[in-house]
């Protein structure tokens, strides 16, 4: 979600879904598939190649990226964490902050 989320804020697309798939003994995911549902602006070889290069996606790495070891999942047993207002900060995979660096990759 986070990878999506900054894609459509990139505005490489208006729709986006972003699956990774991972093998055990490989660190890197084994498959980075990009569908932008056909509302992509740049071909999708070019997003996934900018997703690869802007993202962490070892499990380690995103672990430290998004701060995943923080006590924030009680806030989000209750209503979900998707579209709140509050509590922003503390959800670090609703940030668009990689939107720069996603267009520069491109």
């Amino acid at each position: 979600m986070y990878a999506a989320k900054n894609i459509v804020a990139a505005k490489l697309a208006d729709r986006c879904e972003v699956q990774l798939a991972y093998a055990i003994g490989y660190p890197e995911p084994v498959s980075v598939l990009v569908d932008t549902f056909g509302t992509g602006k740049v071909p999708h070889d070019k997003i996934e190649k900018a997703v690869r290069k802007v993202f962490g996606l070892r499990p380690a790495e995103i672990i430290k990226g998004l701060n995943l070891l923080r006590p924030v999942y009680e806030a989000t047993s209750a209503y979900g964490h998707f579209g709140r207002t509050t509590q922003l900060d503390s959800f670090t995979w609703e940030r668009c902050d990689k939107v720069g660096s996603l267009r520069d990759a491109i």
